[in-house]
């Protein structure tokens, strides 16, 4: 996830997206209005590890919340397919900047449009609105608490401004919300794995969770932003995973179009963490060899794909089948945890990879699937990139289809007359490699 140059105006087709989700922006505008969350709250928060484990928690947000409120009961957590949450972090926000307030909305008002909410799907599909945000262990357990802390303090700085740059290589910014709304969208991950544990004791087919949030995060480094990138919303759902839920071992499958540097460095030498990426071969932040393999107790659970432009449907398939399921089933995982960035798409202006949205229909399945077979449907999905609004929203909205095990639409979407032939000797060759490196 990544930008050299912020552009003067965003693109057409995202102008015609812009339009059409501004009631949505505007909604969540109002919702959030009503939010405050003090600073302290969240230097105490120790929050008590068995009520979440019953699943009883709250946000402070006047606006979502009534008092008394809870979670969904676990009957009715096991009687879902999907189960999301949402975090759109609106006051997050830089304008023509990529990563701005108009993508969740944008994938909200597909949801709807597309008939899979809960409005319409009834028991299939959960949609969480009560969590907590992020405590300060939370956070820490991969983020140094200088950072942390730093980041926090300078939210006055950023209210004073307007607007703050707390990293050039993105470039990342920061508001005076985004502090806030940061946490917020990390609890909102830790929630679904929650929820997703939680029905997984009473089920054998656990539904799948989805975190639709932002600011992205697998480009966050422990020592501070990056990307576009805050808190690592993975990473700190797979240690939560492990200390409140004793799921010891954590397979994380990274498909964004970009390496996922931070997620990578905050497990480089643990043998617990199965962090794998496969991402386009030179692009943004230049991480993610075929030799970064991990370290110490920790090597040979890192890996590295890069894949060369052009690579599409086909090459994404063939390390389904041939790299991802292998390394998968050698690991033997409690849960699957996924960076499901949508900027791989042909239409996405940041990267030149040929997936489209029939692909991640066909990765959402199999993972889904994968997850069933190892570690008892135990997955968690968390937005990562994504810049095309429409095709952002068309592919999670597949996404969707494809862990309620409909059919998918992508051919009303996809046009494969834009596609060219794919790379398939460069791609093979990149295959072989890395089954080579690690065994499989």
């Amino acid at each position: 996830m990544h930008l050299h140059n912020l552009p003067r105006s965003p693109p057409s087709s995202s102008g015609n997206a812009f339009f059409l989700v501004g009631h949505h922006v505007s909604r969540w505008k109002r919702n959030y209005n009503g939010c405050e969350l003090e600073t302290r709250r969240f230097r105490n928060n120790h929050r008590d590890r068995g009520v979440k484990k019953c699943l009883g928690a709250s946000i402070c947000c006047s606006s979502h919340v009534p008092n008394g409120s809870s979670l969904p009961s676990i009957e009715q957590l096991s009687n879902a397919r999907v189960i999301y949450s949402v975090a759109p972090s609106m006051g997050h926000n830089q304008e023509s900047h990529p990563e701005s307030h108009f993508r969740v909305p944008a994938i909200a008002k597909a949801l709807e449009e597309m008939k899979l909410t809960p409005k319409f799907r009834g028991s299939e599909v959960i949609e969480l609105q009560h969590f907590e945000p992020a405590s300060t262990d939370d956070i820490t357990s991969v983020h140094a608490r200088a950072y942390v802390y730093g980041l926090e303090k300078v939210m006055d700085q950023a209210l004073e401004k307007g607007l703050i740059l707390i990293e050039g290589s993105g470039p990342t910014y920061a508001t005076s919300t985004t502090f806030q709304e940061s946490i917020i969208a990390a609890g909102a991950g830790l929630a679904l794995v929650d929820s997703v544990v939680a029905a997984s004791k009473i089920t054998k087919d656990s539904p799948t969770g989805f975190a639709l949030i932002r600011p992205p995060g697998h480009h966050a480094v422990p020592e501070g932003p990056m990307g576009f990138c805050i808190f690592g919303n993975v990473a700190i759902a797979a240690r939560h995973a492990q200390r409140v839920h004793g799921l010891k071992r954590v397979f994380i499958i990274d498909f964004d179009v970009h390496h996922g540097n931070g997620t990578n460095d905050a497990f480089y030498d643990d043998p617990d963490v199965f962090f794998l990426s496969f991402h386009q071969d030179g692009s943004y932040p230049g991480t993610g060899k075929f030799d970064e393999v991990g370290s110490g107790d920790g090597e040979g659970t890192t890996l590295n794909l890069p894949l060369p432009g052009g690579s599409g449907d086909t090459a994404i398939r063939t390390v389904f089948d041939e790299v991802i399921v292998p390394c998968a089933q050698r690991f033997k995982p409690d849960i699957i945890l996924v960076s499901a960035g949508y900027d791989g798409h042909v239409l996405d202006p940041l990267a030149s990879l040929q997936l489209t949205t029939g692909t991640y229909y066909m990765l959402a399945s199999s993972i889904k699937q994968l997850a069933k077979d190892l570690c008892g449907g135990r997955c968690v999905f968390f937005l990562e990139g994504g810049y095309n609004l429409k095709s952002l929203s068309y592919s999670v909205a597949d996404t969707f289809r494809a862990l309620l095990g409909d059919k998918s639409l992508a051919a009303e979407f996809d046009n494969p007359n834009i596609l060219y032939e794919e790379p398939t000797e460069r791609v093979k060759q990149a295959i072989q490699r890395i089954k080579h490196l690690h065994s499989l």
